[in-house]
């Protein structure tokens, strides 16, 4: 079997072997999200691709340490290492303070106000600056909240994976998303943001 097919078992097993393709393969299979998810987070090039070298550095000494358990589950351990070095980042550079969330808005997910239609280049322009502008506005939500968003908006995990891998309940990780949404609600209105084209 070619390795390019291979799974992520063999291609760990492989890479410990002393086949340096392997982990390569492993590497570009996941990097688009991995990267995607630091540089959600992080908004700078540069701070994402230490960020992204980091995490590859520490899976490499896992990995050669033979302290990872393989449970098939290799790109949540792997979201896990990255999401754990941006928020070490985020704490160490101690970012701005957050907006208290107050239950007493309507229960509207902020991201469903965004249609999805064919832009004109006109729609696409405002398209893009409203989701900057949300983008930035996540930045002030609490490290928590900010997480299970990032999770679920940008690196596509149900709510299970995220319940795993950020070891807490479903009941948790939903809570932190509405709250995240209550949160984003009111930074908009406080920042008098027009959420649609």
């Amino acid at each position: 079997m070619s390795l390019q097919k291979a799974d992520e078992r063999t291609l760990i097993k492989s890479y410990l072997d002393g086949d340096q393709a392997s982990l390569r393969i492993l590497i570009e299979r996941y990097q688009q999200r991995l990267y995607s998810y630091i540089m959600m987070m992080v908004r700078k090039r540069e701070l994402a691709d230490d960020i992204f070298q980091d995490t590859f550095v520490k899976i490499i000494n896992t990995l050669k340490s033979g302290n990872y358990k393989d449970e098939g589950k290799f790109i949540q351990w792997a979201m896990r290492i990255a999401h754990n070095l941006v928020i070490d980042h985020f704490r160490k550079s101690k970012k701005m303070p957050v907006a208290e969330s107050k239950p007493n808005h309507e229960d509207r997910d902020i991201f469903d106000t965004i249609g999805i239609t064919d832009p004109s280049v006109e729609e696409k322009m405002v398209t893009d600056q409203i989701h900057s502008d949300v983008k930035k506005l996540i930045q002030y939500l609490p490290d928590e909240q900010k997480e299970v968003l990032f999770l679920r908006c940008y690196a596509g995990l149900s709510f299970k994976e995220i319940a795993e891998q950020t070891d807490v309940s479903i009941n948790t990780a939903l809570g932190r998303m509405r709250y995240a949404v209550l949160n984003l609600r009111k930074l908009v209105e406080e920042h008098d943001i027009v959420l649609t084209r």
